[in-house]
This record gives C-alpha cells, sequence and structure tokens, in this order.
C-alpha cells in the first residue's frame, strides 16, 4: 500500500542527497579553479627564479653548477621538479632525473604527457638559457578532492538531521487527515453528517469537502429512496385493497351480466395499479441520485410529433384534437427516452381534464432566447392558488378529484416531469395560456448557445 509520509520523505531525501552531490561537485569544480590559479602562479615563479640563477654557456659538467641529485625516494605527488637547458636542448640540471620533461623553447604554461602521467610545465627562456617548473596533474585533482570530501560528511549529517525533522513535520501536518479517516470509519450508513473542516489543513480542504459531498449525496439519495418506499407502500395499499375486493365480488357473482360488471371494474382496476406502479418506478429512475441523464442531440419538434402520435389514439377516443407545431431543427442535448416519458406525462395530463371536443396542443418553440416545449389545452385550467402544489407527489386538486375521480391519474405526474426537467437543467412553470382557458405547461431549456467555427457545416 502506498503511503504518502513515505513517498514525500523518499522524493525529498533524494532530492536532497542530489543537491548535497551538487554542492561537493560544485566546491571540487571551485576547489580545482582556485588550485590551477595558485599552482600555476607557482610554477612560474619558480621557473622564473631557476633562469635567473642559471648561467649562460653553461652545460654538462661544469664544476660551477650543482649536479643533478640521483634519487631513489617515492616522490611526492605535489613536488615540483625543477629543470635547466641551454638554447640548444642540452640538459644542465634536473631536480628529479627520474622525470623526463621534454625540452622546449617557447615559454608558455603547457600541459604535457610525461610517461602515464600528466604534468603542467611552466617554460621560462631567458638570456642565461631556459628554465622549466613542473607538477604533476593529478596533484591538483587530488587536492581538490581532498577539499570536497571534507564537506561530503557534513552535508550527510545535514541530510539525516533534515530527515528527522521532515519526519516529524510530516506526521503532525497528516495528523489532521489521520482524523478524520478515524472520525469517517465510526460513522454508520445513517451518520451522514458533514465531516467538520475548521481544523483540516488547507491541503486536504479540498478532499474533505469532496467527501462531505458525497455524503451530501448519499444522504439525499437514502432520503429518496425513504420516501420512495414509503410512498409505494402507501399508495400501493389502496389499489391493492380495491383489487381484492373486486376479486371477492367476482367470485359472489351469480349471474352473467354481474360478473361481466366485476371482470370490467377489477380490469379497470388492474390497469389503475398498473399506472400507480409505473408511475413509482418513473419517479425512482428520475430522483436525485437515479439514473443519470444521457447527453443526445434531440429535436424538440420530432419529439413532440413522436408524443402526438403515440396518443393519438387515445385523444380520439376521447374526443380531443391534439397536434404538435413548432419550429423545425430546435435542438437541445438532453436524453431522448426521458424527455418522451416528461412529454408523455403532459400530453396525458392535458387528455385527460379536457373536455370532449376541446383541443391540446404541442409547440416546439422558442421563448426568448431558450428552446421550449410547451402543452395547451382549453380544459378547466388549475386556479393560481394550486399551481404551485400540483408538483408535489400524490397531491391532486380538489377540481382534479371532483372532474375525473379515480381516473384522474396518481399525482406523480407533474412530480415525474420537474424531476425529469432538473436532470436537464430546465425549468417547469403553469401559465393561463392567450385563449383564457385552460393551462399551459412551460418547460424551458437552458439558453442555445451559438455555435463555434469548427462546429458549423462545411468547417
Amino acid at each position: 500500500m502506498r503511503s504518502i509520509e513515505r513517498d514525500l520523505l523518499a522524493w525529498l531525501m533524494g532530492a536532497l542527497l542530489l543537491g548535497s552531490v551538487a554542492i561537493v561537485l560544485v566546491t571540487y569544480l571551485v576547489t580545482l579553479d582556485e588550485m590551477n590559479e595558485v599552482f600555476d602562479a607557482d610554477l612560474k615563479n619558480v621557473a622564473e627564479a631557476l633562469g635567473t640563477h642559471h648561467r649562460a654557456g653553461s652545460g654538462p659538467g661544469d664544476p660551477a653548477l650543482p649536479r643533478s641529485p640521483v634519487r631513489s625516494d617515492v616522490a611526492d605527488l605535489a613536488e615540483i621538479v625543477t629543470v635547466t637547458w641551454t638554447h640548444d636542448g642540452r640538459r644542465v640540471f634536473s631536480s628529479d632525473p627520474r622525470v623526463a620533461i621534454p625540452f622546449s623553447d617557447h615559454e608558455a604554461l603547457s600541459r604535457v604527457p610525461v610517461g602515464p602521467e600528466l604534468w603542467i610545465v611552466y617554460t621560462d627562456v631567458s638570456p642565461n638559457g631556459v628554465a622549466q617548473a613542473a607538477q604533476r596533474e593529478q596533484a591538483r585533482h587530488a587536492t581538490a578532492a581532498e577539499s570536497a570530501s571534507k564537506i561530503f560528511l557534513p552535508m550527510l549529517a545535514l541530510v539525516a538531521f533534515v530527515a528527522g525533522l521532515l519526519t516529524v513535520a510530516l506526521r503532525r501536518g497528516l495528523r489532521p487527515l489521520d482524523s478524520a479517516a478515524r472520525d469517517i470509519a465510526t460513522r454508520t450508513a445513517s451518520s451522514l453528517v458533514p465531516i467538520p473542516t475548521a481544523d483540516v489543513p488547507a491541503e486536504i480542504t479540498p478532499l474533505v469537502a469532496s467527501i462531505n459531498g458525497l455524503m451530501a449525496r448519499l444522504a439525499l439519495a437514502f432520503s429518496a429512496e425513504r420516501r420512495f418506499l414509503s410512498d409505494a407502500a402507501h399508495e400501493l395499499r389502496t389499489p391493492v385493497t380495491a383489487l381484492r375486493l373486486q376479486l371477492q365480488l367476482l367470485k359472489r357473482s351469480s349471474t352473467d351480466d354481474a360478473r361481466s360488471e366485476s371482470m370490467a371494474e377489477l380490469e379497470a382496476g388492474i390497469d389503475r395499479s398498473q399506472r400507480v406502479i409505473e408511475q413509482l418506478l418513473h419517479l425512482a429512475r428520475f430522483e436525485p441520485g437515479g439514473e443519470p441523464a444521457r447527453r443526445e442531440p434531440v429535436d424538440l419538434l420530432g419529439l413532440a410529433r413522436s408524443v402526438v402520435a403515440s396518443m393519438a389514439v387515445k385523444a380520439d377516443a376521447r374526443g380531443v384534437d391534439l397536434g404538435a407545431r413548432g419550429e423545425a431543427g430546435l435542438i437541445v442535448e438532453g436524453d431522448a427516452a426521458q424527455l418522451t416519458v416528461l412529454l408523455d406525462n403532459l400530453v396525458e395530463n392535458a387528455l385527460r381534464y379536457t373536455p370532449s371536443g376541446g383541443a391540446v396542443d404541442v409547440v416546439a418553440a422558442m421563448l426568448g432566447n431558450r428552446p421550449s416545449l410547451r402543452v395547451v389545452d382549453d380544459g378547466p385550467g388549475i386556479a393560481e392558488a394550486e399551481r404551485a402544489r400540483v408538483f408535489d407527489r400524490f397531491y391532486r386538486s380538489p377540481e382534479a378529484l371532483a372532474l375525473a375521480g379515480d381516473a384522474g391519474g396518481t399525482g406523480l405526474g407533474l412530480s415525474i416531469v420537474r424531476a425529469i426537467a432538473d436532470l436537464h437543467g430546465a425549468d417547469v412553470s403553469l401559465h393561463a395560456p392567450a385563449s383564457g382557458s385552460g393551462i399551459e405547461v412551460r418547460v424551458r431549456f437552458a439558453e442555445r448557445r451559438a455555435p463555434l467555427l469548427d462546429e458549423q457545416p462545411g468547417h
């Protein structure tokens, strides 16, 4: 299992170690550069001093000159070897004859190979002859490496010290997260109170806020589930009881006419029960936390015509003129199946309360700058005081009960309409139609945006 603390420590320690190595490397390079400057100056001074004391015309075997020593000791790595020459390249003196420094009559600082080693040589040319001072290049690197190594151990100690401080700091900093985790672990399914964020660090506040949002959605879903179960139990009790009574009446029927009448009532009761169950299932699907709405282009006029065609037989049976009209090419982003359920409920409500000889119009058009669906009927309408309540579950106004009785629906149609509209970011409202009688239900969708250049035809 991954650990934030271990991951952070690993990255920070890696960064510190890398930084320490970089500091040691920089120290080495800077020291080497300084050593080069100092030793180059020393070589020049030694060569010039040697050239000053070298007599012109002197040669090997001159008794006035010191002889080159015979050496069998181990040479010091930082030792400076001196050599003097005549102008024609005859060696006069060497402080270490074992080192074969090549002759050069060009006054300059140079790097020359001597056997397996590289030497830094300064050559001084004077009237007295040629003098050279040489030093192994390795000596300079060794001096720089020694200086850099002296700060390596203190840097490692500093890294260890910082690691300890970071461990303590991380554990203290992550303590609120542990506290929040323990708080969540002790919660039950019914304990969905938000986690307090007062003492939560700013870095994990978005995480805690997201968890609180999830718990709020869960609480809403659990509440909707409990409400659905309660409503279903309440609403199904009555039709089931009615079905039982109708079944008993059917059993007691002694004549064919009585039996036919009981069968018709039983069939009607089954239809009402089926309608209640379908509406309850629709409501459960479209509640918050239920079935999510897909997003696809939906032609509102095509949707209106499709629903009107499916309801045509029912409208003819009731003697109601049902039609659809509107603007072609009116497209919204939504779930076609859910919007069909929405419009089905609106049209069915309109047909149920519109008297024979009346009319129901389904209109797809722009209202201002927003696409909309309107269902207009010339029935009895809904009183102004009742318009806010008709969207409540199972609410049926006294006028609706008086007009339709038990056939007046379940009281769930407009609740389902509002739930689907909410899923699509639309709003539903009731208005008096221009004719003055009946009711107009408006479903207005979000404002239609202008198409981008690359969405236009031909691009």
